[in-house]
């Protein structure tokens, strides 16, 4: 028998309308997508407004001109080799290819040089152009500069280059992998949907506490008591 019908009650409503808003959001009414997709997209284009490291990343690699390097790379198979070795030759490189593992041989500013072209295209949407200047998908073009790099700073490390396997990191972190992350979403300034953020977070804010009370009036009505 409940010690506080009126509190069950009030906690049983506020259970039932909690339920109803999470099923609206969870449906398509917005352009198609639901609230989660929604605020997953708007939140996306506005992180990607201020992940623009790749300007600052080409100033950091144009050091290493004239840097010459040779690394031994182990990809995953004969086809991302030949895929990759087509990204290396994009920058003046030598390339071997031999079954799964690739050689190469070139300047190390000239590749990263290339390497951010790629993903500077990317970053912009303009993938399109990536994708002609090596006859293959655009995000494959990408993975395969990720998974090179990841590569080359190994091999750099065994040879003791340390600085060089460090702009290669660098380059790998802010530009190819951000750019891979925010292909095709269209950045947003937060000040252009402020209305819509601060909607967002105070919905966030009040939805919990609504869960949270109307687990306690439940309780309550029940007769349950925290006590030590």
């Amino acid at each position: 028998m409940a010690g506080k019908p009126k509190k069950l009650y009030l906690g049983l409503g506020l259970i039932i309308g909690f339920v109803i808003i999470l099923i609206f959001f969870f449906l398509p009414l917005y352009n198609g997508k639901n609230g989660l997709n929604y605020l997953d997209n708007l939140y996306n284009s506005i992180s990607k407004d201020s992940a623009y490291y790749i300007p600052k990343v080409k100033k950091e690699t144009s050091k290493f001109m004239g840097d010459e390097v040779s690394v031994t790379l182990k990809m995953a198979d004969n086809k991302q080799a030949e895929q990759t070795a087509l990204l290396f030759k994009g920058a003046g490189a030598e390339t071997a290819v031999s079954d799964s593992t690739l050689k190469v041989k070139g300047d190390l500013g000239k590749i990263l040089g290339n390497a951010l072209d790629d993903a500077d295209a990317m970053y912009r949407n303009e993938g399109k152009q990536v994708s002609a200047r090596y006859g293959y998908g655009e995000r494959q073009a990408l993975y395969n500069w990720w998974k090179a790099f990841q590569g080359m700073d190994k091999d750099l490390g065994k040879q003791k280059k340390f600085k060089e396997g460090k702009i290669i990191v660098l380059a790998q972190q802010k530009a190819l992998e951000v750019s891979y992350n925010y292909y095709q979403i269209e950045p947003q300034s937060i000040g252009d949907r402020w209305g819509t953020v601060t909607f967002s977070l105070l919905f966030y804010v009040v939805y919990t506490l609504w869960y949270g009370f109307a687990i306690l009036f439940m309780f309550e009505g029940w007769g349950l008591r925290i006590g030590h």
